[in-house]
């Protein structure tokens, strides 16, 4: 396996240090608690109905594809444990083919014909402590850092490893609270010493201000030895390592005017790998932003929103991001991973709440490659509209 020359940074060992004084301070905590014997079952779940057009989608030869028209679905459950006041577990299962961690979707008709069984897997599985002010877990489990949107870590990819989350209240008018997360997960283990593994590390730093009108959330990314083209073996590898600087604004309420932004940068030096092409080595900034008037938190409420994206190709891990803008994928190189970053799109939505739990929703996806990566740059148009129910 050819790696890249470039190691991650400095703060990739700060991250875990904070990681473990974060956990060891929490262990040390709730040692001394007083336990209540009290335990506590909760069950969650929620159902999808989608019907989704592609059409004018061009692709690398600059050819027309055919237009595609589809039944999709999905479906999740899990359940939550508290063991004691201080530690539980979880877990939660979902529909999904295994080897497409970006979506959880099945095609009527497409997955297994003849009404053949559902592909049903663990989407996490893990053992979390709770105590005051602090919150970590091991495992698997949802992505511990906040953020605005899917565009550069989808919902639907669970990390593995340790995260510590710490919420702290200030009496003050300039920071009313701050939120420290931190993680380090392990993406591909090589058989080896942990140095030789495939990881992320993060550290975000989350403060609220405005009586919790702005919340503005810088963040850093390292990304070690991550494979180029997912699922494959003996390939050459990457590492990453992005700044993120988001904020997100309540301007009105009643209804809600929110308008956000995150900034994308990769301080990776990719000038000197030969294994990448020229015109992508200096690809690395991305931009997103966004604006949204209402929610869907109560019957008869509505939505609408719009979100410009900007992404250049190493900006952000396109298998780990996002699939739902357009059709592209890996398949060509044998992995079924969508490869959603090096282009430039708008997306238009809107959404009504029969009530708190059931709502319909659509969205209009317009997107264009920025760099071709055959003859001519992809491009392509997508509407969904989704009826969704939620337990």
């Amino acid at each position: 396996m050819i790696c890249h020359p470039n190691k991650g940074l400095g703060l990739t060992s700060l991250i875990k240090v904070i990681i473990l004084v974060l956990f060891l301070t929490g262990i040390h905590s709730v040692s001394g608690q007083t336990e209540n014997n009290e335990k506590k079952l909760d069950f969650y779940g929620d159902f999808r109905f989608r019907s989704e057009l592609d059409w004018n989608n061009i692709n690398q030869s600059g050819d027309l594809i055919d237009d595609r028209f589809r039944f999709r679905y999905r479906a999740r459950a899990g359940f939550t444990y508290q063991l004691k006041d201080w530690v539980g577990f979880g877990a939660k299962i979902r529909t999904g083919e295994p080897d497409k961690q970006q979506d959880p979707n099945l095609t009527l008709g497409a997955v297994y014909k003849e009404f053949g069984g559902l592909p049903i897997g663990f989407a996490t599985a893990y053992i979390e402590f709770k105590h005051k002010w602090l919150r970590a877990w091991l495992g698997k489990n949802n992505f511990p850092f906040l953020k605005q949107n899917e565009l550069f870590w989808s919902d639907a990819v669970y990390p593995e490893g340790i995260a510590a989350i710490g919420a702290f209240n200030f009496e003050n008018n300039i920071i009313e609270q701050l939120r420290v997360s931190a993680g380090h997960f392990v993406v591909e283990s090589n058989g080896g010493s942990f140095k030789d593994d495939a990881t992320l590390q993060g550290i975000q730093l989350a403060s609220t201000h405005l009586s919790g009108k702005l919340i503005i959330m810088p963040t850093f990314f390292q990304f070690n030895e991550l494979p180029e083209i997912p699922d494959q073996d003996g390939g050459f590898t990457l590492d990453y390592s992005i700044i993120q600087l988001g904020a997100k604004a309540k301007i009105l309420s009643n209804p809600d005017l929110v308008f956000g932004m995150d900034f994308y940068e990769n301080l990776q030096d990719y000038s000197d790998d030969e294994m990448i092409s020229d015109k992508f080595k200096d690809q690395t900034t991305g931009l997103v932003s966004y604006l949204s008037l209402g929610d869907l938190k109560t019957k008869g409420h509505y939505i609408f929103s719009i979100t410009f994206t900007y992404l250049e190709r190493y900006s952000a891990v396109d298998y780990f991001a996002q699939n739902d803008w357009t059709r592209w994928s890996y398949s060509a190189q044998g992995s079924k991973d969508g490869r959603l970053t090096n282009y430039r799109g708008v997306q238009l939505g809107a959404g009504y709440a029969l009530n708190e739990n059931l709502n319909l929703q659509v969205k209009c996806y317009l997107v264009e490659q920025l760099i071709p990566l055959g003859e001519s740059k992809e491009s392509g148009n997508r509407i969904r509209f989704d009826l969704n129910i939620s337990l």
